[in-house]
């Protein structure tokens, strides 16, 4: 009975956990199919293309995958920095739909610095 409940819970949870694929991995993803890719941002391959799109590529040291976006770039987006892509593989290129940068445990927020109050 417990084991039916379990099953049924993860179930239920499976398209709320946050797994992706490294790029040595995509081949075990079928063609068409929307699924997540995470690496590191290569080095020298930040490339943009317009003001709001960006060619890179990202790479798990085993093996690099070319990434395309197109929207506003995550705060700490960055060459060498982790990162987590959501879309689909088109032509060997893996055409993102969101981005989602990792930080160390050492990030802080900036705080927020109020403008001083005007004057009369």
């Amino acid at each position: 009975m417990s084991s039916l409940a379990i099953y049924m819970i993860l179930h239920n949870l499976k398209d709320n956990i946050t797994f992706f694929y490294p790029p040595s991995k995509i081949n075990a993803v079928k063609t068409g199919q929307e699924f997540r890719v995470g690496g590191l941002v290569k080095v020298g391959s930040i490339e943009k293309e317009a003001p709001n799109r960006v060619n890179f590529i990202i790479t798990d040291n085993i093996k690099e995958l070319a990434v395309t976006y197109q929207g506003l770039l995550p705060a700490l987006f960055r060459e060498n920095q982790g990162i987590v892509a959501a879309g689909k593989i088109n032509n060997n290129v893996f055409i993102a739909r969101e981005l989602l940068t990792k930080h160390d445990e050492n990030y802080s927020p900036t705080p927020y610095k109020f403008p001083p109050p005007i004057s009369n």
